[in-house]
């Protein structure tokens, strides 16, 4: 007769942790408390609460190094953040400038957490990306914690940093885009369903539902891809009676609810006359944003406004190939994929570990909440048609950091069984192999290691196959020697992605031809240019490439960000001196013009005077066509940009009869010049309604390589 510790200990498990999973209460005073801290469990070994640490400290340093490199990274949202830390009106809406002409094309939670730190500290490089690394350290612990409460410490050790060392996650836990909080928020819903799980209490679920509802105000409907498979594992192995699992899941459902609406209820009652338009829609309705641009149409590719269309139903398009092997392809392999394999083959042994424990074993529901996670994010990533950017697997790491952890842990425990070493031989040398190809694929960049990888796997990988036959010591150093031979190659990816800067709108890890497109071709994955736009070189200087203004790679000029430049240096106003890099090419954009559609332009120190000339006596002191191109100047100088179009230039914000009205209040001082069409609206939007009006009924006024019209000097 199996009985409940046989159980436990099949699954992995140490035993069973109390009810909060950190030991008993703490001493009193601080010193106590400082040891308890230091400690850990009182049940542990005394090196698994330091080692705990030392990886939160490593990965702080690790995503800290070099981080004013990025400057402001992508200006479109510390445009948003530098309004927001001016304005409570714009922090709430997430408006892109103080004075609230339009927003960002997502909600507005990712920037709260900067616009705050702003506030506080002043706007800088810092300011803006340090509260990203510290959500991107607090998802190593979140996923640390989620493992180990099943599972011995060096699982969480392992999963923490599996997760801290994917070239994804040091770059988008380095960059202000909305994904480092999704990722964070994603965890935590995780690791509250783990809780639930283990125990059947409704608050760990309600509280889940509110961790990803609060997501949803990070990333909209992003955050719910994950719900159905955190669904139905709960409502399968909750250890409490069906009736009770339905209730449950219902107050998690409404908890997502509120938490997420809230704010949507606020935007949509809010007069649409006193509050700034929803930048990304048609109809200036979140709702609209939500289930159209950001929504359905990511899956479809019908988006209306977008950049460009999907890949529609027969797998290629805009957005590069679609298909099962997607996230294993030449454009998004050497972001996440280096473990995918080796993640998968413990998934599956994990289970098969487990199916003895019965509907409501944790280690097993644990196995299918994290599993569940990768498996439907990873399917959805694959087939979607719309926009599909590779820094969106980022959202894919927590989960597949954790299942690696679990799954080493549960097949080290039977290592005695022929098919649990047989199976982890299986893990490392698929990593090994798989590790060589990615390698493989960029073969300048330290062409050593793809044979180090290969052969350290590979001989790992026999070693493990005898793992239970050998003594503990021996099997031990095996083992080391798999988990260094799997993290060498995504290891050195990572470090040679935070030894650079990055910034624009599409940002890629890892060394120079690690992703052939993400911004070093023509501005789609692919080299794929817009709508109606020719092909351009690969990068380059104004001109180039499918976006005026080349497209956005590494090392971009980092658009105004105070103190810092590209590689080559700083000039005044913190615009990159001559030699600093930008991308592959040439400096992107130039002038002021469009500077690019996913990168803004070089703001020099005359336009800057120019503009902050008699500042306050408007309430705009410029207009620029599209919002990475406003977003340069609002940065450089301070002060609010109008962004016409919003995004894309597409948005019809504001109209042309709206646009006249605001000039003749005497609201907007000037408009940057070289909008040529008006963004992707073509000729026919109302950016190029807006620019063609001003073109011909304003003086044109130059300040350094900049052309602006002045909106107070009519032409006679």
């Amino acid at each position: 007769m199996t009985t409940h510790h046989d159980r436990t200990a099949d699954a992995g498990a140490t035993r069973p942790p109390d009810e909060e999973g950190w030991g008993p209460p703490a001493t009193p005073g601080a010193p106590g408390r400082l040891r308890r801290l230091w400690r850990g469990r009182p049940e542990d070994p005394r090196w698994v609460r330091p080692a705990f640490l030392g990886l939160l400290l490593a990965t702080a340093l690790l995503y800290l190094y070099n981080l004013s490199a990025s400057g402001y990274a992508n200006s479109f949202y510390s445009a948003a953040v530098q309004a927001g830390s001016q304005s409570w009106k714009a922090f709430f809406f997430g408006s892109l400038d103080a004075a609230n002409a339009i927003t960002v094309d997502k909600p507005p939670a990712a920037l709260w957490p900067m616009a705050l730190a702003v506030r506080v500290f002043g706007l800088s490089s810092w300011s803006v990306l340090v509260p990203e690394v510290l959500m991107g350290v607090a998802t190593v612990a979140v996923v640390y914690a989620a493992v180990r409460r099943r599972f011995r410490p060096a699982a969480g050790l392992i999963a923490g940093a599996v997760l801290a060392l994917t070239p994804v996650a040091a770059l988008m836990f380095r960059f202000n885009n909305p994904d480092a909080l999704l990722a964070l928020l994603m965890s935590v819903a995780c690791w509250l369903v783990v809780r639930a799980l283990e125990d059947g209490r409704t608050r760990w679920l309600v509280w889940a539902g509110a961790a990803i509802g609060f997501a949803f105000l990070a990333k909209t409907l992003q955050a719910f891809l994950i719900l159905p498979a955190l669904a139905l594992v709960y409502g399968v192995c909750a250890p409490v009676r069906l009736r009770k699992r339905l209730a449950q899941l219902a107050l998690a459902a409404l908890a997502v609810v509120v938490c997420g609406g809230w704010w949507v209820a606020v935007v949509e009652l809010w007069p649409a006359s006193s509050r700034p338009y929803i930048g990304g829609s048609q109809n200036n309705s979140f709702l609209e944003l939500t289930f159209g641009y950001n929504g359905l149409g990511r899956l479809n590719g019908e988006e209306t406004g977008s950049v460009g269309g999907g890949g529609g139903t027969g797998g290629g398009g805009q957005w590069g190939e679609t298909g099962w092997d997607r996230m294993f392809d030449s454009e998004i392999g050497g972001q996440i994929s280096w473990l995918l394999p080796a993640a998968l083959i413990l998934l599956a042994a994990g289970l098969v570990a487990t199916r003895r424990g019965g509907r409501t074993d944790p280690a097993r529901a644990s196995f299918l909440v994290w599993g569940g996670s990768l498996l439907t994010t990873a399917a959805v990533f694959s087939y979607m048609a719309g926009i599909f950017h590779q820094y969106y697997t980022v959202a894919l790491a927590p989960y597949l950091a954790a299942v690696v952890g679990m799954g080493a842990a549960a097949l080290w425990e039977r290592r005695e069984r022929v098919w649990a070493s047989l199976a982890l031989a299986a893990a490392v040398t698929a990593t090994a192999a798989w590790g060589y190809v990615l390698l493989d694929r960029t073969p300048d960049y330290l062409p050593w290691l793809r044979w180090a990888v290969l052969v350290g796997g590979l001989a790992a990988a026999l070693g493990l196959v005898f793992a239970g036959r050998l003594g503990r010591r021996t099997a031990l150093t095996v083992a080391g020697l798999g988990v260094v031979a799997s993290l060498a190659a995504p290891t050195a990816y990572t470090l040679s992605t935070v030894r650079e800067g990055h910034s624009g709108s599409i940002v890629t890890a890892g060394p120079a031809g690690a992703s052939t497109g993400g911004g070093r071709g023509g501005g789609f994955p692919g080299g794929a240019n817009p709508p109606g736009q020719g092909q351009g070189r690969a990068q380059g200087g104004p001109g180039n490439g499918g976006f005026p203004g080349g497209a956005p790679g590494r090392n971009q000029p980092n658009n105004g960000a105070p103190g810092t430049g590209g590689t080559g240096g700083t000039a005044p106003g913190g615009q990159a001196a001559p030699g600093g890099r930008s991308g592959e090419g040439g400096p992107a954009g130039g002038g002021g013009g469009m500077g690019g559609l996913l990168d803004g332009a070089q703001v020099d120190s005359e336009a800057r005077k120019l503009l902050e000339a008699d500042a306050g006596r408007y309430t705009w002191v410029a207009a620029a066509i599209g919002a990475q191109n406003a977003a340069s100047y609002q940065l450089s100088t301070g002060e609010p940009v109008m962004a016409i179009g919003g995004f894309n230039g597409t948005d019809p914000s504001p109209t042309l009869a709206r646009f006249k009205e605001y000039v003749a209040d005497g609201e907007i001082h000037y408009l940057v010049g070289g909008g040529g069409g008006g963004g992707l609206g073509g000729d026919s939007g109302t950016s190029s309604q807006i620019t063609s009006w001003v073109e011909a009924n304003f003086k044109e006024v130059t300040a350094g390589s900049a052309t602006f019209y002045d909106l107070t000097q009519p032409k006679t």
